[in-house]
C-alpha cells in the first residue's frame, strides 16, 4: 500500500496498488506549478486510490483541457492530477509518504530536459536525450 500526504497534513491519501513507472515531466506546466525544473510523477489505478483525510480541503485546477491538478488549500501542496478518461491518478512524488525502491525510468514534457536531470531517456519516443545524468 501506498500512502501521501500534504505539507500540513490536512490531506491524506492511500492507495491501493504498486506504482506505475516513474517519470520526470519538464513541460512549462510542471515547472511553473512545481517551481522546479520538473515534477517527478507516476501513475496508479483510480479504483484503487482513496482520499483518507480532508477531501473537503482539496481545490482542483484545470491545467489542460482534461486534466485537473488538485492542491491542499491549507498549504497549498500540489498533490495530485487527474485525466478522467484514463482512468488513473498521477501522484506526484514529493507527496508521498512510503518509501519506494523504484527510480525514474524517463523524462517527458519536451525534447530536451534540464541539465541534471535523471534519466535520459524521453518517454514517448524512447530516445536518449541530450541531459547530463545527474551524479547520485
Amino acid at each position: 500500500m501506498l500512502a501521501g500526504s500534504c505539507l500540513c497534513g490536512s490531506v491524506t491519501y492511500e492507495v491501493d496498488a504498486e506504482p506505475g513507472p516513474i517519470v520526470h515531466c519538464h513541460c512549462a506546466t510542471c515547472r511553473k506549478t512545481h517551481g522546479s525544473a520538473f515534477s517527478t510523477v507516476t501513475n496508479v489505478p483510480r479504483d484503487r486510490f482513496r482520499w483518507v483525510r480532508g477531501e473537503h480541503l482539496l481545490r482542483g485546477f484545470e491545467s489542460s483541457p482534461g486534466k485537473t491538478r488538485y492542491f491542499c488549500t491549507q498549504c497549498g501542496s500540489h498533490i495530485v492530477a487527474e485525466r478522467p478518461a484514463t482512468g488513473t491518478i498521477l501522484l506526484r512524488m514529493g507527496c508521498l509518504d512510503t518509501a519506494i525502491s523504484a527510480r525514474p525510468k524517463c523524462t517527458s514534457g519536451g525534447p530536451t530536459p534540464h541539465p541534471g536531470t535523471t534519466p535520459r531517456t524521453n518517454c514517448r519516443n524512447g530516445r536518449r536525450t541530450s541531459g547530463r545524468t545527474a551524479r547520485a
